[in-house]
């Protein structure tokens, strides 16, 4: 029988990109790890990735590392091939970016043995989509995911619910107590690529309508030196309005908020991602791109979503091409307004819901012992 110091396989997973794209891992990663016990997984990506897989499963072992450090080009990446087959006996490798860095890898690899599945990419089916061509979406990136595990025989359950399943939602210092009757929400205005963002001014007409509610509580995401600055200036302004960019903080402080917010406001981003890895409703704002383009986190509804039905979008699968028209207003058009009804709609319908539950299960809970003192 396989343990955890002899594992029947040891399957090395790559995905080196962008925070988000790592962060889309985990709810198929997590699932394929319980589900086949007997292998060890060992997950490659860049050091700040690394430090978000909380609660991991024991089988699944997080290496981070340095491109620019020590393992630039050609020779720096066979050299990291080399030192992962050393260090872990890799037998197969599952490859969920496909780029040319992480091919010099699997070649390597394959040299040795290993076998070798791919994330397909569906390059034709994306150009199709961006051109107008087709509508056909793309096929979502949790899925492909999964197919790269399939293709090596693995079990991929679709049963992902949250990061801290097995164990106590995370406490932070830094997030403050929530009282009865208050709703929090987090607001991300930023994304990697600008012209994925709603223009800075109307989102702040947004959230000081929020803020003008008694009971509501705003917290912004951000992380640049830029978006910290522009971040302190509308919290100064506003009551209730508390900038995340201020204050030093982990994953773990992060997730520890998250957990506490009944909605996220969000740009196609990695805080829509982040907001799936603790069951958070994500109201997602698409411009340039679109949930067709497969980039839709994980248990997030499109119905949820603000966008506009207009004949150019998508123009592009991540965000980063020139807006046709030179101003984007697949995003500028978007009314303000239209945006705080739809997020104070959404807030309500989740504390409702939240509360019913709630009852519902003390009501169970008083049946419960009623029936045991009869015994």
């Amino acid at each position: 029988m396989a343990s955890d110091n002899n594992p029947s396989r040891n399957v090395l997973v790559i995905r080196l990109s962008v925070l988000g794209n790592v962060a889309m891992a985990i709810p198929v990663l997590y699932p394929v790890c319980l589900a086949n016990p007997d292998t060890r997984f060992i997950m490659l990506t860049k050091k700040w990735p690394a430090t978000m897989f909380h609660d991991k499963p024991a089988n699944l072992k997080v290496v981070d590392f340095d491109v620019k450090e020590h393992h630039s080009g050609l020779f720096g990446l066979i050299k990291l091939a080399a030192q992962l087959y050393k260090l872990y006996d890799i037998d197969a490798v599952a490859d969920l970016h496909n780029v040319s860095g992480t091919r010099i890898i699997d070649a390597y690899m394959r040299l040795r043995g290993a076998k070798i599945a791919r994330m397909d990419r569906e390059k034709a089916k994306r150009r199709a989509l961006v051109s107008h061509r087709s509508t056909e979406p793309v096929t979502p990136i949790h899925e492909r995911y999964r197919d790269v595990f399939r293709k090596l025989g693995f079990k991929t359950p679709d049963d992902f619910t949250h990061l801290y399943a097995s164990r106590p939602w995370p406490v932070s210092a830094i997030v403050p107590e929530k009282l009865e009757g208050q709703r929090w929400i987090a607001i991300s205005p930023f994304s990697s690529h600008r012209q994925k963002a709603y223009p800075l001014d109307q989102m702040e007409q947004v959230i000081a309508e929020l803020s003008k509610r008694e009971n509501y509580w705003i917290f912004l995401m951000g992380g640049g030196k830029s978006e910290k600055v522009a971040l302190r200036g509308i919290a100064r302004k506003y009551k209730n309005v508390v900038s995340m960019a201020e204050i030093k903080h982990g994953f773990a402080d992060e997730f520890a908020l998250l957990g506490k917010c009944d909605l996220m406001l969000t740009m196609e981003s990695a805080n829509m991602h982040l907001a799936s890895l603790v069951d958070l409703q994500a109201m997602t704002m698409w411009g340039p791109t679109s949930p067709a383009c497969g980039y839709l986190g994980y248990n997030q509804i499109v119905a949820d979503d603000i966008q506009l039905d207009m004949d150019c979008r998508p123009c592009s699968i991540t965000g980063d091409k020139p807006c046709r028209h030179g101003d984007f207003p697949c995003l500028k058009n978007i009314k303000p307004e239209y945006i705080v009804e739809h997020v104070i709609e959404a807030v309500e319908h989740n504390v409702a819901n939240k509360t019913k539950g709630t009852k519902l299960a003390m009501a169970r809970k008083a049946e419960q012992e009623q029936q045991d003192k009869a015994q």
